[in-house]
């Protein structure tokens, strides 16, 4: 009896757990709390920080399929085989596809000069790819790391797997995610920081209507012109337009549903558990890690910036009919940074309305982060 219980005893957890083990069960907790208390990111942040607590209670849930000494073949772990799918990239793509689908492009249509905010916003990728390199990291790893600039988890899962980076694809998506969550808090310093009163109460004038034609042009037009040049953007560009195709042609409304609805949230469910059970203690506690949290954050802040300066430039040049704010929204975390400019500016006013005005930089960030995925990957000869 004193056997079997001592056999029961060791079989638990508790004797095989690190000290690393438990600081990253108490991080997970954190992340729980924050996104079941106070809604940060809740979607995204509940499977990722579950996964995180999964795999460092259990590891083997991450296991790889192995052969034993008798030739015996053993299966992998659960987590492992949907790890695979980012891996391969299939995820990321499915996403930008749900993506699509759930956004209006009509914002970015009727105003193209946001499609330069968004290209200003990707500042934060190239600042933090250079720093990346200056503290000690490979080419290819500073490219998978600096796409946390863009606020786009992702592209950022996407890169890491093309450029080969799966050992440090925990600590990017971790990082990318969290930063995306913590949008609410990160952007409003910066963006006031760097705008007066007066410029954050200018009122901008109306959009105008955007024809249907118009919107159905729009994703067409775009996957070929930017596919033609960096055919390596196809999965995620031409899957974020397809998705935006289905929702906008109005022939397919069982696809447009499924797309936004039901295979988004399966999706995000299968990203984030696995991606989450990539934090394992031995994985996640090292410097790189703490760098990557660092460059993410650095990343982040010159993407809002980047996009707030060009819009200062722009208010100059239209003579005060652009607020800058909006430019914060050209990172791609959507629609969250399109809401924060929204808050920002209706603190200064009350009675101002820029959401709309914002989803076109916001939108353009998605379209501007897959491109510069698509160039790292172009330059490395992925």
């Amino acid at each position: 009896m004193l056997e079997t219980l001592s056999n029961l005893l060791h079989q638990t957890a508790f004797f095989s757990l690190t000290w690393g083990n438990y600081v990253m069960i108490v991080v997970a907790c954190v992340f729980l709390y924050l996104a079941i208390k106070h809604g940060f990111e809740p979607l995204l942040l509940i499977p990722i920080a579950f996964g995180m607590l999964l795999v460092n209670i259990y590891p083997d849930i991450m296991a790889e399929p192995s052969v034993d000494a008798n030739g015996i073949e053993h299966a992998g772990g659960l987590l492992y085989y949907f790890f695979q799918l980012d891996e391969w990239s299939i995820l990321p793509s499915l996403i930008f596809m749900g993506v699509g689908a759930m956004t209006d492009f009509g914002p970015l249509i009727a105003n193209p000069k946001s499609f330069l905010m968004g290209a200003a916003a990707q500042l934060g990728i190239y600042v933090a790819y250079f720093l990346a390199i200056f503290m000690g990291f490979s080419g290819k790893a500073a490219a998978a790391i600096s796409i946390i600039g863009g606020a786009d988890g992702p592209t950022s899962i996407f890169l890491a797997g093309k450029l080969g980076q799966t050992s440090l694809m925990g600590p990017i998506a971790v990082a990318a995610y969290s930063y995306m969550s913590l949008v609410p808090i990160i952007q409003p310093p910066i963006m006031k920081l760097l705008t007066t009163e007066k410029e954050r109460k200018i009122k901008m004038e109306q959009l105008r209507p955007v024809s249907k034609l118009e919107k159905i042009l729009f994703p067409i037009v775009i996957t070929i012109v930017v596919c033609m040049i960096l055919p390596t953007t196809a999965p995620l560009v031409g899957l974020l337009m397809l998705g935006n195709l289905f929702r906008e042609s109005g022939v397919v409304k069982q696809l447009t549903e499924t797309a936004s609805n039901a295979l988004m949230y399966i999706v995000v469910i299968l990203l984030g558990t696995s991606v989450g059970a990539t934090t394992s203690a031995e994985a996640f506690l090292n410097m790189d890690t703490i760098k990557i949290v660092i460059l993410g954050l650095v990343a982040f802040a010159f993407g809002t910036a980047g996009g707030v300066w060009l819009g200062k430039l722009m208010c100059k040049l239209s003579k005060g009919k652009i607020n800058p704010l909006i430019g914060s929204a050209g990172v791609s975390a959507v629609p969250m940074a399109a809401r924060v400019s929204q808050k920002v500016g209706a603190e200064a006013d009350p009675t101002n309305f820029l959401l709309m005005h914002a989803m076109g930089p916001n939108v353009a960030g998605v379209i501007g982060t897959a491109v510069a995925a698509g160039a790292f990957m172009a330059i490395f000869g992925v």
